[in-house]
């Protein structure tokens, strides 16, 4: 096994592959792994608590974190683990598209969350999906929806979350769903690399035999203030 041979997905993790800059250092996270005050709101599904597959995916996360040069990465809380289903708008990110052409760009946080709120008063949720865990890098877990209908009402969500917010990010359309553990603090070297690489594709299976199907709560509107907690204001059921 060789760097030629690592997925894709792994070429941004590895110190040799990779030299492009890490965009959250120093906004979302300091160089020693502490989460920094980058308020905003999104749409989140957390994870069903105490759930066979919430079970299941904490058992992944500890086997990553046991895995050679885990300390190169910073974990968020255990509470905090969701599936991002809409992008909101965050502090850092004050432009066009990823902010409502009706809404100032210098409005703050607060008065932004609470006027997504009132546009959410009367949300008719398009209906429920289910998502199954596809794979995985050293961040965390890529889901996507078990069948072609879930992956339809998935597109019928966030089409509608983005009439309701007022922009589409560019990568609308190719949004790959997934559920952060960590963020990187420095690449890895080839040999950690080869060894992430074997023990995800196990990770992977191990987690899907567990958990065929990943229980996630309804679709919430939430508010944070950094990475490590988001606060359910209105659950879209």
């Amino acid at each position: 096994m060789t760097l030629s041979s690592l997925p894709k997905e792994l070429h941004f993790f590895s110190s040799t592959l990779s030299q492009t800059p890490l965009r959250h250092m120093g906004i979302r996270h300091t160089t020693d792994g502490v989460f920094l005050k980058e308020p905003g709101n999104t749409i989140v599904c957390h994870l069903v608590k105490d759930s066979l597959s919430a079970k299941a995916v904490l058992d992944a996360r500890t086997r990553m974190q046991s895995l050679p040069e885990a300390e190169k990465l910073a974990y968020t809380a255990v509470s905090s683990l969701h599936m991002t289903l809409f992008q909101g708008i965050i502090e850092g990110r004050r432009a066009l598209p990823y902010w409502p052409e009706d809404l100032a760009l210098d409005t703050p946080i607060d008065a932004m969350t609470k006027a997504y709120i009132e546009r959410l008063d009367g949300f008719e949720a398009p209906g429920r999906f289910k998502v199954e865990v596809i794979g995985a890098t050293p961040n965390g877990l890529t889901v996507a929806g078990v069948t072609e209908k879930d992956r339809q009402g998935m597109t019928v969500w966030r089409d509608k979350l983005a009439g309701i917010f007022g922009y589409r990010h560019p990568d609308h359309e190719t949004y790959m769903f997934h559920i952060t553990f960590a963020y990187l603090l420095e690449r890895f070297s080839d040999e950690a690399m080869l060894t992430w690489e074997k023990a995800l594709k196990e990770i992977v299976d191990d987690l899907r035999e567990a958990a065929p199907i990943i229980e996630l709560a309804p679709p919430a509107f939430c508010s944070f203030e950094d990475m490590n907690h988001f606060e359910e204001l209105v659950v879209l059921k």
